[in-house]
């Protein structure tokens, strides 16, 4: 059975930033190192030992896939965008477009990481991208960074997944973008080809994809993508 493979062998996840609070809820056995999409994918790349790789973004997998170091991967999730601000909202911030007002401190993911990446497409979209990045005054590599920035005060607003407000939800406050900007975010999990618990690797993706998984990803505010039928 999946759940005794898996708890039999310890395999190691390496899983995007915003995976943090969900993934160990769907399974605690595994070794869980959590980080920006693209550290993780050098590092599977540099050959650090690994049996599933999860990303933010189809980007990170599809190239280690097309370069024959995981196997398929799987869509097992979607996200959404937000602005997020601290509680007490000091910068009066109501709406994205304030943040094009000269003075504020925005943080946003670095580029070249799918928060990053997201970020940069909804603003372009939305057709305020100069007058923001004039504002941003902290480009980090994880969401988690953007976050803890926020949470503590020391930025006026920052872009983050719709998931990563509910921890923190106390010391923040979300406002919504709009739907029509907003890019198609989907995360994506592939077993690594070196690993040496392949069985226990795939017993994990089973896990995440099926129905406790899924329910668990809802409960954290992830979209679920329609799952592929069996042939």
């Amino acid at each position: 059975m999946p759940a005794s493979l898996s708890a039999a062998t310890p395999i190691t996840v390496l899983g995007a930033a915003s995976l943090t609070e969900v993934f160990p809820r769907i399974d605690k056995a595994p070794r869980y190192s959590f980080a920006g999409s693209d550290q993780l994918a050098l590092q599977i790349r540099q050959g650090a030992p690994a049996d599933i790789y999860a990303a933010a973004s189809p980007k990170y997998t599809q190239l280690l896939y097309r370069d024959g170091l995981v196997l398929k991967p799987v869509v097992f999730a979607t996200n959404k965008l937000i602005v997020l601000i601290p509680r007490s909202n000091p910068a009066g911030v109501k709406s994205v477009y304030d943040l094009r007002r000269s003075g504020l401190k925005i943080v946003i993911g670095d580029k070249s990481v799918p928060i990053g990446s997201y970020t940069r497409q909804i603003l372009d979209a939305l057709g305020i991208t100069n007058d923001v990045m004039t504002n941003v005054v902290s480009q980090e590599t994880d969401v988690k960074g953007i976050v803890s920035k926020v949470a503590l005060g020391e930025a006026d607003a920052g872009f983050v997944y719709r998931t990563d407000a509910r921890p923190v939800s106390t010391r923040t406050r979300a406002i919504s973008l709009p739907a029509w900007a907003q890019p198609p975010i989907r995360y994506e999990l592939a077993v690594v080809k070196a690993s040496s618990h392949r069985a226990a690797a795939r017993a994990f993706v089973a896990k995440v994809t099926a129905e406790r998984g899924r329910k668990l990803l809802a409960q954290a505010g992830f979209g679920l993508p329609k799952l592929a039928k069996k042939k």
